[in-house]
């Protein structure tokens, strides 16, 4: 199966990014950070909000959970692939987490409410797929 090398790392790219000294700075790095949170849109599973900004992608996995009468709808998928996998999610999350926690006061206003964003829609995907006793969903392929 088929992995994205780019989603795996991108935590680490969004820490390297705000980490950088002043005298790297040359390069326009906030368009990075910003296209690299962009792409998590690009990955978003489930119902879209109103406020999508990547508009070639649709609502999908809508059933996702639905043989196990569970609602898994939302996260991101790995690698535009339609597969949802728990452990590399959380770790993306938690990378990004951090870096919103350290570096957060550094992100302009609007790239900080769209890192919240990203984080949200992951931590709520990941808390359904813990919600039933003695069950952890750590894979959702559709």
């Amino acid at each position: 199966m088929k992995h994205s090398i780019f989603f795996h790392h991108l935590p680490m790219f969004l820490l390297f990014l705000i980490v950088l000294p002043n005298s790297a700075r040359s390069h326009d790095y906030l368009d990075a950070l910003s296209k690299a949170i962009l792409f998590f849109e690009g990955q978003r599973s489930g119902f879209l909000p109103q406020d999508q900004r990547m508009n070639w992608r649709a609502n999908s996995g809508l059933s996702d959970g639905w043989t196990y009468n569970t609602d898994l709808t939302g996260g991101y998928y790995d690698a535009g692939d339609n597969v949802k996998f728990g452990f590399p999610m959380a770790f993306t999350t938690t990378m990004l987490s951090w870096s919103v926690i350290e570096f957060g006061d550094s992100m302009p206003p609007h790239e900080l409410r769209n890192a919240l964003v990203a984080i949200r829609w992951a931590t709520d995907y990941l808390l359904k797929t813990v919600s039933q006793p003695n069950r952890i969903f750590v894979q959702v392929i559709n």
